[in-house]
């Protein structure tokens, strides 16, 4: 399939990001973001502050679609591999929904995995069942040069989640820059921490960016529980 739409898988952290705003350089016609909500933990899902991917939308300029999936159930999970492949479910039919409704269907989709081959041969398998193709900019590159690419393309991240060892609650709320990542590439030679999080280390969301045309602000405070905490945001609204 050549002609058609194209969608972003988007949350409106680093990578998704990423991906947008790469496909976006390519030319690739992106029409619709697509987020996923999930009630509680997600295997697949970014989870923290994916409310606020309605207002990257409206400063990014490209219709959101939502998708409200009930609870995954995800922290009583005995196999993974099944876990996953319900989880998908709700985003497919979504995305059946939208190739029905777009005009020429859905061509392609873009996804901002990096090392997790848990989500990407699912999002591949998904793309194939939907004769769609797979755009991930990020797959299997050098997270360090990534993290350069996104700071040196303007890139405003604010770390919004932290959960692994020598994140103390003082990254809550830091914007990602230089010296920050200079921090995690220690962090990754000491305690293995990921320097994209891609283990879950932590959660970003991008505020600003070169593809949007307001910055997001936020209003919030920090919850810390001694190992793992989380920015609790009160309010956000484009400056």
């Amino acid at each position: 399939m050549t002609d058609g739409a194209w969608v972003s898988l988007f949350s409106g952290g680093k990578d998704s990001s990423w991906a947008l705003y790469r496909a976006l350089e390519r030319g690739h016609p992106l029409e619709r973001l697509v987020t996923v909500h999930p009630d509680g933990d997600s295997y697949m899902y970014h989870v923290p502050a994916t409310r606020l991917a309605r207002l990257a939308a409206e400063s990014i300029g490209i219709p959101l679609v939502e998708v409200e999936p009930a609870d995954f159930e995800a922290e009583d999970v005995s196999d993974s591999g099944e876990q996953g492949n319900a989880e998908l479910e709700p985003l497919e039919a979504a995305l059946r929904e939208l190739d029905d409704e777009l005009d020429g269907g859905i061509t392609g989709v873009t996804a901002g995995a990096v090392e997790s081959e848990y989500q990407t041969t699912r999002i591949e398998s998904m793309a194939e069942r939907l004769e769609a193709n797979v755009f991930a900019p990020l797959w299997q590159e050098n997270p360090r040069d990534l993290a350069d690419a996104m700071l040196d393309a303007g890139f405003e991240i604010q770390i919004i989640r932290v959960a692994a060892y020598g994140l103390d609650e003082s990254w809550l709320g830091r914007t990602l820059d230089a010296d920050a990542l200079d921090e995690l590439e220690s962090l990754n030679d000491e305690y293995g921490v990921h320097i994209l999080g891609e283990g879950g280390e932590f959660e970003t969301l991008v505020t600003d960016g070169p593809h949007m045309d307001r910055r997001i602000e936020l209003a919030y405070e920090t919850e810390w529980d001694g190992s793992r905490g989380t920015l609790k945001i009160e309010d956000a609204w484009l400056a």
